[in-house]
This record gives structure tokens, sequence and C-alpha cells, in this order.
């Protein structure tokens, strides 16, 4: 072989080689590029990897010793996961309550005291889990980021487990759980509480009855059954305040059906007593209907349901549902009233006020006497303060009322002043069989609280005096008239009108028989005094003296009878149109009093006209003939015949100015009194 040919073999077999090498190198590359991402994956668990091969590296005595304190926290561990599961076991029997109350209250019990041994043994496995973690730092058994790690698990573990959130260690599962059975609480409340009817309610003077417990004993059973597992769970608060916003709004809407917007009056919006005096009596019957038939049944309902729990939960959650049900603006209304303007008028109301009160009595001691009724105790003892003062204040100043009247002018038309018909009546009112007892029992209160003693005859003596200053009264205004036949007719009208109306009354009987007869014949004698000095001097003026009718003397006689005549008539149109504005209350005293005037004056006249009439009428003039016999009867028979008008009220007035004015009106006509 040539040396060319050793040559150009060798080039050969170098270019073989450098292929292989080429082939080799580009494999090789491409073995690194692919094991590039499993170096990083090698660099990226080197650390686990030194964490978990840190304990081979610790000291054989500290790997030695973790083992017993893994066993110790491994059992409370493990009993705390098996009692968690079981927890979340319990929430497929979780059951509706309102389809199976008693097995849900079951479950609901187990499930309590599978989460109270939870939160016992958790505390331990958490214990015992720091020893652990405290362990395994000290002596670096473990891997720096692996305990710390444990340690942020761990505080948060005894967060939840000593805060507000321990109940969340199921999960939250007892608290859906309380939470249904607070809303079966409410279910079984509204669905079983139905206002109570008003289409029948107690008429005045029925015996009221108690009302019975308005739900069935099924359902108090389960309300019972349900507080008693809300009450272990400190829910009690909750359940009290479903229980008083459900009642409370049934008792509203039993009372809707009263009309009770009244009770909503202002002491600004009270005209006067007499403008709101049907309400009070409205306001007596509904008290005495709320308190004996809704309060009482809902006062038994809270015993019935929450006696179990202790006397001072259930009256305080009646006391709740009494305040927010209206009880407050019954007392509130009767305060309103008693506040407002003091008028004789109100004294009868306030006792109406106070009797109503004084009926309830023993129902408010039982019902409200309770700790917890504080402010509806607070405001009946000021109700009944403010009543009491009120009324004994109106009471004792009557007297100086009736004697302030004295410096009012007297009816300009002889009638019956306002004081006087108000006052009879008034009297004979505090004396009868509605109020004279009440009068009396505030009267002694009112003196008890002055520590003075009442003395039996007081109130007697008190009517008494008023009466004595009602006469006064007569004969100061009978002396301010300027006509003093007015004045006769005005104490004509004022004892005719005490004997009449004071006669078979309890007033009358106090005054007696001989006062009455007093009143009676004072009328007879200034009825005299009064014909005699008026109309009783007309037929006076139509003499016969000089008419004696003899030949030649027609013509003298004639002269006579028209001078007579047209006197007569000027003074029967003078005395006409003044005593056209007088009037007589009383119809048996103005037809009295008419006939007496008409006897006195239309037989003269009829007589008179009979005989000497003619010597006028022939000439056919009327200016002397003015009237008829007939029609003189006619226009006496209409005299003193009242005007129909508008009057005020009688008003007490204190010199001080405490009081509101005096009677006003009180010249104005009152209206007539048969």
């Amino acid at each position: 072989m040539t040396q060319m040919d050793k040559g150009t073999e060798h080039l050969i077999s170098a270019r073989k080689s450098l292929r292989v090498n080429f082939e080799k190198s580009k494999a090789l590359g491409l073995s690194i590029e692919k094991a590039g991402p499993r170096f990083d994956e090698i660099i990226q668990r080197l650390p686990s990897l030194e964490a978990a091969i840190r304990p081979i590296r610790a000291q054989k005595d500290a790997l030695g010793a973790v083992g017993g304190h893994i066993n110790r926290a491994v059992v409370p561990a493990t009993a705390v996961l098996k009692v968690f599961d079981a927890i979340h076991g319990l929430e497929k029997s979780l059951s509706d309550p309102q389809s199976d109350l008693p097995g849900y209250l079951g479950v609901l019990k187990r499930l309590e005291e599978a989460l109270r041994f939870l939160g016992e043994n958790c505390e331990m496995a958490i214990q015992w889990l720091a020893d652990i973690v405290e362990y395994l730092e000290d002596h670096a058994v473990a891997d720096g980021r692996f305990t710390s790690c444990m340690k942020e698990a761990l505080t948060s573990l005894r967060e939840l487990h000593g805060g507000e959130e321990k109940g969340r260690l199921d999960g939250g599962l007892l608290e859906v759980a309380l939470d249904r059975l607070e809303s079966e609480f409410r279910r079984l409340l509204v669905e079983n509480t139905i206002p109570l009817p008003m289409s029948a309610p107690a008429l005045p003077g029925e015996q009221a009855c108690i009302a019975p417990s308005p739900l069935p004993v099924t359902v108090i059973q389960k309300l019972q059954a349900i507080i008693g597992r809300l009450i272990a769970n400190n829910r009690l608060e909750k359940c009290i305040s479903i229980y008083v916003e459900v009642r409370s709004s049934n008792v509203r809407a039993s009372l809707q059906a009263l009309n009770l917007d009244y009770l909503e009056i202002s002491v600004s919006e009270f005209n006067d007593v007499q403008s709101i005096e049907g309400h009070i009596a409205q306001w007596g019957k509904h008290l005495e209907f709320a308190v004996k038939h809704l309060f009482e049944a809902e006062y038994k309902l809270c015993n019935d349901v929450f006696e179990r729990i202790g006397l001072d939960v259930w009256m305080s959650c009646f006391a709740k549902i009494a305040a927010q049900a209206g009880i407050l603006a019954f007392l509130q209304f009767g305060k309103t009233v008693a506040e407002s303007k003091k008028d004789p008028i109100k004294l009868l109301k306030l006792l109406d006020i106070f009797a109503s009160l004084n009926k309830l009595r023993l129902d408010f001691n039982r019902l409200f006497g309770g700790a917890a009724c504080v402010e509806i105790q607070n405001l009946t003892r000021d109700l009944i303060k403010s009543v009491i003062e009120g009324a004994s204040e109106i009471f004792w100043e009557l007297l100086v009322q009736v004697e302030l009247q004295r410096q009012m002018p007297p009816p300009p038309d002889g009638s019956v002043p306002k004081l006087i018909i108000f006052i009879t009546d008034y009297c004979n009112k505090l004396l009868g069989d509605d109020y004279k007892s009440i009068l009396t029992q505030v009267l002694i209160i009112e003196r008890s609280w002055k520590h003075e003693k009442f003395q039996e005859r007081l109130l007697i003596n008190e009517l008494l005096n008023i009466m004595r200053s009602v006469d006064i009264n007569l004969e100061t205004w009978s002396k301010a008239y300027e006509d003093v036949t007015l004045s006769y007719v005005f104490l004509m009208n004022n004892h005719w009108h005490l004997y009449k109306h004071l006669k078979g009354t309890k007033l009358g009987g106090l005054l007696g028989d001989s006062r009455l007869r007093e009143h009676e014949q004072y009328k007879e004698y200034y009825s005299a005094f009064f014909l005699k000095e008026s109309w009783g001097k007309l037929p006076a003026l139509l003499s016969r003296e000089g008419l004696i009718l003899f030949s030649g003397g027609r013509a003298t006689a004639r002269d006579l009878v028209k001078k007579r005549l047209k006197a007569f008539n000027e003074a029967f149109d003078e005395m006409y149109k003044k005593q056209s504005n007088w009037v007589m209350l009383d119809k048996d005293l103005r037809d009295k009093t008419c006939q007496l005037i008409i006897q006195a004056i239309v037989p003269v006249y009829r007589s008179y006209m009979q005989n000497y009439g003619p010597l006028v009428e022939q000439e056919g003039s009327t200016k002397y003939v003015k009237y008829t016999a007939q029609s003189l009867e006619k226009m006496l028979s209409s005299l003193f015949h009242p005007k129909p008008v508008k009057h005020g009220s009688f008003k007490v007035r204190h010199p001080s100015g405490k009081f509101s004015n005096g009677i006003s009106d009180q010249n104005q006509t009152s209206p007539t009194v048969k």
C-alpha cells in the first residue's frame, strides 16, 4: 500500500471517529438539556429532604425521647378527631324541629354533649401538641419552618378554643341548630297566638271573668322544652325577646278593635273636660277589660311558659309585655286628664278615674306588684296622687268659687244663673250613690297625707256651706237690679228652682223640708209683690169714676174713656215691651204667673170694654180700642219664654289666677227647665 493510500485511510478513519464523537456529544447535550429541570426539582426538594433527614442527624437520646411525647399527644388528638367526626355525623340526624321536636331536641342534646367533650379534650390535645413542638424546637429535631407552621396552627387553635368562637369547633353546626330552634319557638307562638275577639266586650256591671290561658297545653309543653335547650346554650334573653315581641303584638292587636286613639290626646289638645267626657267613660271600661281579660291572660301564660325558670324571669317577661302592649298609655291618659285645666266638671271625671283604678286595685297589685313592674307602679302612683290632689283641690275651692261669683252681675233677663243650675245639680251628684263614697274616700286619703283626721260630717258641712253661700249670692244679685220688679222675677225664678229641683233629692234631704218650704214661700211672696208692683197697677187705669151716663153727659164720659184707654194702652205697651225680655225658665212657674196676670187684667178689661167700649167704637177708630180681651190674653200668655242662645260653662277661678276663668256668659239665658 502506498503511502498516499495509507494517508487517505487515516483521514477516513479520523472522519468516522469525529462523526461518532459528534453524535455522542449531541446526544449528551440533549441528555443534559433534559436533566436540567430534574436538577431544579431536586434542588427544590433538598430543603424538605434535609428537614426529613434532620432527625437522623439529631442526637440519639433526643430522638429516643421524642417518641414518648408523640405517643402522649396522639391519644387525645385521636379522640378529638373521632368526636369531631361524630359531631358531623349528627348533622344528618338533625331533622326539622317542626316535624319531630323531641327527636330534634334529643340530637341537639347529644351535639351539646359531644361539643362539651370536644372542648374539654381539645384543650388537652392542644397542650400535648404544644409540648411536642416545644421539644422539637428546643432539640433541633425538626426543621424550623416545620415547627413554625405547627406553632401558627396551635395559636389559631387556642384562639378558637378559648375565645368567643369556641362554639365554632363544630364548624358552626350548634349555632345553626339553635337558630332553627328559635325559629320553631317563634313559629309555635305566632301560629297559636290569636287576638282576643272584641265583638262582645264585658258590659258595665257584668261580672268580669278571668280569661283562660290562650295557648293549648301541648304547645306550652313544646315551648318549655325549647326554652330548656335555649337556656342551656345561654339564649334565654333572645327567647324572652321573641316571646315579648309576639305576645305584646297580640295584645295590641286585640286592643286596636276598641278604637283607643283617644289615649294619644295631649294636655294641649284638651279644650275642656266636657269635650273628652265620653272618652273618660270609655277609658274606665277599656282599662277594666284590658286588665281583667288581656293582661290577666298574659300574666297566667307567662307563669305557665316560664314557671320552671323562676319568678323573676316570668314576671320580667310579663312586665315587658304589659308595657309594650299599652298599659302605660292608659295610665298616661289619666295623668293627662288630671293635669288639664281645673274645672268643677273635672272633679266628677277625676272621681270616675279614681273609681276605675280603685275597682282594679287588687288586680293591679297582683299583676303589677313585682319589682319588674316598677315603671308601671310609679306611673300608677303618680296618677293616683294627681287624681286625689286634683279632686280635693277642686272640691275645697267650690265654696270660694261660689263666693267669687257675687262679683258678677245677675242675668239681665231675671232668669236663673247658670251657677245656681250647675251647683244644685253638681252637689246632688256629689251626694249621689255614684260619687259620695268615692269623694269621701278621696278626701280621707288627702287628709291622711296632710296628717289630718277626716271628720265624718266634713263633706256634708262643706256642701251646706256652699248652699248657704248660694242664698247670699241670690240676695246680693237681687239688689243689683235697678228695676225692683225685675228683682222680684229673679227671686221668684231662683227660689222656685231651688224648691223644685231640690225636693226629693239627696241635697234636698240634707237641707231639710223646712228649708225647702222657705224657698216655696219666698216664691209666693215675691210673686205677690211682682204682681202688685207691675201688672196689678193697670186695672186702676180703667177707673169707672165719673162715667155715669146721664142725659147730656155722654160726651164727657166718652172723653174720659178715651183718656183712660189711652193711659192703659201706653202702660200696657211699656210693661209688655219691658217684660217680653224677662225669662221664667220653669214652665209651671211661667204658666202660673201668666195666669195670675191674665186674671188681674183681662176680666177687668173685658168688663170695661163691654160697658164703655161702644162710646169710642162708634167712631170707627182703633186709636183707643187697641186690643181685644182675647188679644190681651194671648199676648200675656206669651210672656217670659226663654230665648234659645248659646251659653258657656261654669269654671272655677282662683284669685291667684291658678284656675281658669269664672262663669262665662252668665247673663245668657239658660235652656228651658221643665
